[in-house]
């Protein structure tokens, strides 16, 4: 079998610990080195020393990031693999094993690297990351506070549509003095606007629903609800204004471009480019992305059979994303795609054809 590099590192990658087989043609030396900076370091310039070509190493949990964040910024060539792709042989799993086995395929070019961005497409995606996950905090917190509402027999779900917004805070502040609204307070509301014009429920209606039973325990656990949903308010405000500073120009024009997408926000662009980035030359058709997203049914046949067609796992944050755009896209009567996704859904489901239909997504 030919050689692609002659001389090549395979690591593989621990928590605590790194074990590096560097290969020198026919030769190789076998290293342990510590995870912490220093160690690292040393590794690095070992590397260096010996004119390595290429290192690869197991995508294993976070544990890669740092030695891969040390490697590029030594100015060496690394690649990260999926565990999947690089099974060795049963029954002879040790460290030392594992590296060899890395470097034996890196040598004979048979790995396949993983898409790993530059470094400021990195930390980009982190911030949005940490966005997505402080997002989903503050819907949990809704959903609790809505359990805790529905636990005290106050319908406001059923009277304001948003049980975040202005009106609906207004309205729970008051509850939360321990007052209950009549008809003249709600008239004294309704002229401030703290009860907004717009809404469709009666008067009558309105004074019912808010009327429950609210225990002080309750009071107290909501007064402590709201002022955690105001701090997470805060914190994703401040990520919105750190990740528009942080984006580059072209990414800014990127996003704003993909914004034209129906179903496509500001929000949800910013993911979008924070995974892909602007290069698309690194995916040679809308094919090869829609598949690395797990947004493509699977090609599974034999014997002229088609078996499960199931998507694959894909890219946790951008596939997400995409089926949250698609999802929005459907509810646009105008467009096209909510004619693809009712012609679809009619035999399918609802859920299916936003989730497989590369057309959707």
């Amino acid at each position: 079998m030919d050689r692609i590099y002659d001389k090549c590192c395979g690591i593989d990658v621990h928590k605590k610990l790194i074990v590096a087989c560097f290969r020198k043609g026919n030769r190789q030396e076998v290293r342990e080195f510590g995870a912490t900076t220093r160690e690292l370091l040393i590794l690095a310039d070992w590397l260096k020393d010996g004119g390595c070509e290429m290192t690869a190493m197991e995508s294993t949990a976070s544990y890669w990031k740092p030695l891969y964040n040390i490697l590029e910024s030594s100015g060496l060539k690394a690649m990260v693999v999926h565990a999947h792709h690089m099974k060795a042989v049963p029954g002879r799993k040790t460290d030392v094993k594992d590296a060899e086995w890395i470097a034996d395929l890196l040598q004979h070019g048979l790995l396949r690297p993983s898409y790993i961005p530059d470094k400021d497409q990195r930390e980009l995606r982190e911030l949005v990351r940490y966005r997505k996950s402080l997002v989903g905090e503050r819907t949990s917190e809704l959903n609790r506070l809505q359990k805790m509402l529905e636990g005290a027999n106050i319908k406001l779900s059923g009277t304001v549509s948003d049980i975040n917004g202005k009106s609906a805070r207004s309205i729970l502040e008051y509850l939360l003095t321990g007052e209950s609204i009549d008809g003249a307070k709600y008239d004294e509301m309704y002229e401030k606007k703290i009860i907004a014009h717009n809404l469709k429920a009666t008067k009558e209606q309105i004074v019912d629903d808010l009327n429950g039973i609210m225990s002080p325990l309750q009071r107290r656990m909501m007064k402590e609800l709201l002022n955690h949903l105001d701090e997470l308010n805060i914190h994703i405000k401040n990520l919105d204004d750190e990740i528009d500073h942080f984006m580059k120009p072209e990414e800014k024009k990127a996003s704003a471009a993909i914004q034209d997408v129906t179903g496509i926000g500001n929000t949800s662009a910013q993911a979008i480019i924070s995974v892909i980035g602007t290069d698309m030359e690194r995916f040679p058709t809308d094919s090869h992305i829609s598949s690395w997203a797990g947004l493509c049914p699977g090609d599974n046949e034999s014997a002229k059979k088609r078996k499960s067609g199931k998507t694959r796992k894909g890219n946790a944050l951008l596939r997400t994303t995409l089926i949250t755009c698609a999802h929005a896209a459907v509810k646009n009567k105008k467009s096209y795609f909510y004619t693809q996704f009712m012609r679809i859904s009619s035999h399918r489901g609802k859920n299916e054809p936003t989730l497989q239909s590369p057309t959707l997504c």
